[in-house]
Formats: C-alpha cells, sequence, structure tokens
C-alpha cells in the first residue's frame, strides 16, 4: 500500500511540474523575445537570445509615450479600487446585516451589471464623459471601471461579513462605540482578508480591461494596454519593444498576488473567490 500510495505522489508530482511548465511557457517566450531585436525575432528561431540586448526595455524606460502609459493605468486603477472599495463596504455591510424590501432583486441586480460586456456600456459612456469634459481623464476610466468592480466587491465582501457574528456589533454598541468607529477599528480588521481578496479582483480587472479605457482616453491619459496596440510604424511591428512592454505588464499584478496570497486562499476557504 505505501509503494502504491507512493507512485501516486510521484505521478501527481510530475503531472503538476508539467502543467507549470505548460503555463509558464508564454511568459518565458515574451521575455526571450523581449531581449532580442527585431531582426533576430524574425529572422532566427532560438529557445534563447543569441545576443541578448536590454534596449527594448530601455525605450520603454526612457520614451514617455510608453512608460505614461504605466502612469496612467496605475492611476486609474489605484483611484478605481479605492472608490470601488469605499462604496462596496458600507453596500456589504448593509446586506449583511439588514433587510428590507427586495433586497434580493437588488443584490441580483448589482451581480448582473457584472455578467454585462463591457461593449455595451463604452457608447454611453463616451457621450456621457464627453458631454460633462470628462473624456481623456484618469476619473472616466477609473468611475466606469466601477460599474463592474462595485458589484464583485459588494458580493466578496457580504460574504465574508455574513460570517462575522451580530454579538459584535451589539457588543461594540453596548460598549459605547459609534458606527463609524465601530466599522474602522473593530469590523474592518475582521474582514481585512475579505478586503484584500476584493481590492486584488478590482485591481486586476482595471489593470486588464482594454474596451472602456481605450474608448474613454486618448492621449492625457491612455493605459499601456492601449498604447501595445498601437506599435505599428512603416518598419512593420516592433516585436522586441512590445514583448518588453508585456513583460513589464505582468510584474504589477505579480506584485499584487505575491502581497494578498494568503487573502485569496482564505477567500477560497470561505467559498466567495
Amino acid at each position: 500500500m505505501a509503494a502504491v500510495a507512493e507512485r501516486r505522489g510521484t505521478g501527481s508530482a510530475i503531472v503538476m511540474v508539467a502543467y507549470l511548465m505548460f503555463l509558464l511557457v508564454p511568459i518565458y517566450w515574451l521575455v526571450n523575445m523581449s531581449l532580442k531585436t527585431n531582426a533576430e525575432i524574425t529572422g532566427t528561431f532560438s529557445l534563447w537570445p543569441q545576443n541578448p540586448t536590454l534596449a527594448n526595455y530601455r525605450t520603454i524606460l526612457t520614451d514617455p509615450s510608453w512608460y505614461m502609459g504605466y502612469v496612467n493605468s496605475l492611476t486609474y486603477v489605484a483611484l478605481n479600487t479605492v472608490i470601488s472599495l469605499a462604496v462596496a463596504l458600507p453596500a456589504a455591510y448593509a446586506f449583511s446585516r439588514y433587510r428590507f424590501l427586495g433586497d434580493k432583486h437588488l443584490f441580483f441586480w448589482l451581480l448582473s451589471n457584472r455578467m454585462a460586456p463591457a461593449a455595451v456600456f463604452a457608447l454611453p459612456f463616451f457621450q456621457l464623459y464627453s458631454a460633462v469634459g470628462l473624456f481623456d481623464t484618469h476619473i472616466a476610466v477609473a468611475l466606469a471601471h466601477c460599474l463592474f468592480n462595485v458589484p464583485l466587491a459588494v458580493w466578496i465582501l457580504e460574504g465574508f461579513m455574513s460570517g462575522v457574528p451580530r454579538e459584535i456589533d451589539e457588543t461594540a454598541y453596548i460598549d459605547g462605540y459609534s458606527f463609524p468607529r465601530f466599522f474602522v477599528r473593530i469590523f474592518m480588521p475582521l474582514i481585512a482578508s475579505g478586503i484584500g481578496v476584493a481590492a486584488f479582483f478590482c485591481f486586476m480587472f482595471s489593470w486588464v480591461e482594454l474596451l472602456l479605457s481605450r474608448t474613454l482616453t486618448s492621449v492625457n491619459a491612455k493605459p499601456i494596454a492601449a498604447t501595445m496596440t498601437r506599435t505599428v510604424s512603416a518598419s512593420g511591428l516592433d516585436w522586441g519593444v512590445l514583448a518588453a512592454a508585456g513583460v513589464l505588464t505582468i510584474v504589477p499584478g505579480a506584485l499584487v498576488i505575491w502581497f494578498v496570497r494568503n487573502y485569496i486562499a482564505k477567500g477560497f476557504a470561505l467559498g466567495r473567490v
């Protein structure tokens, strides 16, 4: 029996390693291309750079049309995450603690907004923001993404809040805590893992979303995702710079995943991730 169990464990490990290697192949190839010149990329096939170069990364870090794309993306992503959590926290608390007429229908309506494709809202947002003077601003993209991130954050946070006993709220009120003080000093630390999970998903959706961010911006707030779709020049497609931009685009998401990895695991345990 022990030998059979050992063989099964070895087989599972081999399958897992093979699966991880399969997942890492596109990332490795992206890094591989980012260290090559266009001539080497289009002229020969090689598993690693023959003459490694950092010129592609130097182009991105010194050209304002490239590095400002990262600045713009991080700006509206941070704005969106803060706004989404600020709106979702009290809303999720209301859904988890109170029962009112139409609460389940309202909760489903919020989730239905998350299910809708972004293309449905692109034209209305474009016309609205153009009319009020918000076109090509960071806040325009941040507010547009709230339509999708707020329902998701409410859904995640409501699950975490429902797991906190109501007796904690009542005890805090008996001890003389005002609601804002109780919510910030007692309740939010209890659902810190839920806030981390919600922030992660808000960040990732806003970071990778392209349609709305490209439709609502042109120059001043153009994100890196939109910049990467406009790399065609008279000499053709700049594959090396595009690959380097792709590698740098992965870095923020990887850092966020690293910092909230434990919170995500707790979210899976509670069944809301």
